[in-house]
């Protein structure tokens, strides 16, 4: 019996963090500091992007973006729908009609044929928001390509996937936030993702206009720029709102707690990597567990680890199978249940049961199974000994 329950996920903090949020604590700055400029270059610096604005949230990050995108009213946005209500929400959130393009059920990242099915489909569609689902890059060279061919732009949801990194079709290398094949990228900081500010959020981009448009959205679309105030006025205290912002703004005490974190991501997403490889080794030979996918030319950051479980085989029903592992001190968890089959999408868009096959039978089978960069060696044991018992149990019923 594990003495600590053991959740799916869990914020990693050292004494380092502390006392950097000590020291921005002291430093006469608390809200928008020089912290938050050096939190931003440090992002870029990681990423390889020219521009990043950090922001309160990864939702509001993804809201800026559709903003800067200009989506709004009759436009339409697709994105996976095995994904967080994020995701699809920011479409919404301007006006616009949220459609979904399904997964590959081998990645559970969402399939660019769909979404070429889609854009074919739907004209009014002005941006594609895939998705890099539990870490794993999808394929974004591709999706890049047909957004393209039909004018739209790509907004790329990396909430799962800081640190991740994949190939493209001429050999080169690109970390996750590199806006190459994308024209914004979008991060969570969130304490269960690769690094934390406790809630907080990033778009990165190479577009210098796109850039300016996410600053001014998000602090009240407010301008002091004197060269782009449209009023002949020059006081010192002068300042112009040139468009319906938000305060999506991020503090000097978070960024702190950032540039902190970003310094260790690289060995956070290495233990992570080490507790799947053990999931993996220890679940293989379980015909009914499937193990996520490895695809050549792809870096996981390991969010999530999706285990999808065959509970018909089994001989479990999910719940109750959750009941169990309870029982033994592990809390794993789901993700996602499909957006489309949200009360709300269902009743404002005519989405139903059926409509995305693949996501809906991941989400029949799907279990995020504990990882974490504190999660000790004895604690995943503990979990592959939780699953073991569970199916020892159900055989026996």
């Amino acid at each position: 019996m594990v003495r600590r329950p053991i959740s799916y996920g869990r914020q990693t903090i050292d004494e380092n963090d502390i006392e950097a949020v000590v020291t921005a604590l002291r430093s006469g700055f608390l809200t928008q500091g020089p912290l938050v400029e050096e939190f931003e270059e440090a992002l870029c610096a990681y990423t390889g992007a020219r521009h990043s604005v950090v922001c309160s949230s990864g939702t509001a990050a993804l809201h800026l973006a559709c903003m800067a995108a200009g989506i709004g009213q009759g436009d339409g946005v697709v994105t996976s729908p095995l994904t967080f209500l994020a995701s699809a929400n920011c479409a919404a959130y301007t006006g616009a009609r949220p459609f979904f393009a399904d997964i590959d059920p081998e990645t559970l990242n969402i399939d660019p044929v769909e979404v070429e099915k889609k854009l074919s489909e739907n004209p009014s569609i002005k941006a594609v928001i895939p998705v890099h689902f539990a870490g794993l890059p999808c394929d974004l060279e591709k999706i890049h390509g047909l957004a393209r061919a039909k004018g739209a732009l790509v907004i790329d949801d990396a909430c799962h996937a800081l640190g991740a990194r994949w190939k493209d079709t001429k050999g080169q290398w690109h970390k996750v936030g590199s806006p190459v094949y994308s024209d914004m990228t979008v991060f969570s900081f969130h304490p269960v993702k690769s690094i934390t500010t406790c809630e907080g959020g990033a778009v990165t981009t190479n577009d210098p206009v796109l850039y300016e448009k996410l600053k001014t959205l998000r602090a009240h679309g407010v301008v002091k720029d004197r060269a782009r105030l449209k009023n002949d006025h020059h006081a010192p205290w002068y300042y112009e709102m040139q468009s319906l912002g938000y305060n999506y703004r991020l503090s000097d005490i978070q960024c702190a707690l950032g540039l902190s974190q970003l310094s260790r991501l690289d060995s956070f997403v290495a233990r992570r990597a080490q507790i799947a490889s053990y999931y993996d080794r220890a679940l293989k030979k379980y015909q009914f567990i499937k193990t996520p996918a490895h695809i050549e030319g792809r870096e996981c950051a390991h969010h999530l680890y999706p285990a999808l479980i065959s509970f018909d085989e089994l001989g479990v029903c999910k719940s109750r199978w959750f009941d169990l592992m309870k029982a033994a001190g592990v809390h794993p968890q789901v993700h996602y249940i499909p957006v489309h089959l949200q009360p709300w999408y269902a009743e404002k868009f005519g989405y139903k049961r059926g409509d995305f096959p693949n996501a809906e039978a991941a989400y029949e089978k799907e279990v995020s199974l504990p990882i974490y960069p504190l999660l000790k060696d004895e604690e995943a044991g503990a979990v592959i000994e939780a699953i073991i018992s569970s199916i020892a149990c159900a055989a026996a019923h």
